[in-house]
């Protein structure tokens, strides 16, 4: 098995002050990083990302909504070909740190195979920060 566990949840959020309070707050997350449209948290292991998503939609069918599993660098070139060999649907280009590959699932869910952690992506993230990011220790 390529996949080693569940590496985080991004979840779409209609009003970012507000999901930071709830899971701040109401859920004990660790704040690590904000920025204009999105924050960082963890919770022990569980790494979570809010992304703003200002579509109509976004509460019914969030556009950015997924869940990312962790994968090995090693085995993430192989998993890629395999996935792609076996006609999943990608639905997403790779655009931040650490290799991603983006797929649906057979019912449509969007999912991910990620290398790297929240660690490797705050680094990254202080070297090149998201507009309006601040950073919380």
């Amino acid at each position: 098995m390529m996949l080693t566990g569940l590496n985080h949840l991004t979840l779409a959020v209609s009003d970012l002050p507000r999901s930071i309070a709830f899971y701040r707050d109401l859920l004990q997350c660790h704040l690590d990083a904000q920025w204009d449209t999105g924050a960082y948290l963890h919770l022990g292991d569980l790494w979570l990302c809010l992304t703003l998503d200002t579509t109509p939609h976004a509460l019914s069918a969030p556009s950015y909504t997924h869940y990312a599993f962790s994968i090995r660098q090693a085995d993430f070139q192989a998993f890629c070909i395999g996935m792609r060999a076996a006609g999943v649907i990608e639905w997403q280009a790779n655009r931040s740190e650490g290799d991603s590959f983006y797929f649906l699932d057979p019912d449509g869910h969007q999912l991910e195979a990620h290398v790297g952690s929240l660690a490797s992506r705050l680094e990254e993230c202080r070297g090149k920060p998201y507009s309006g990011m601040v950073f919380f220790d």
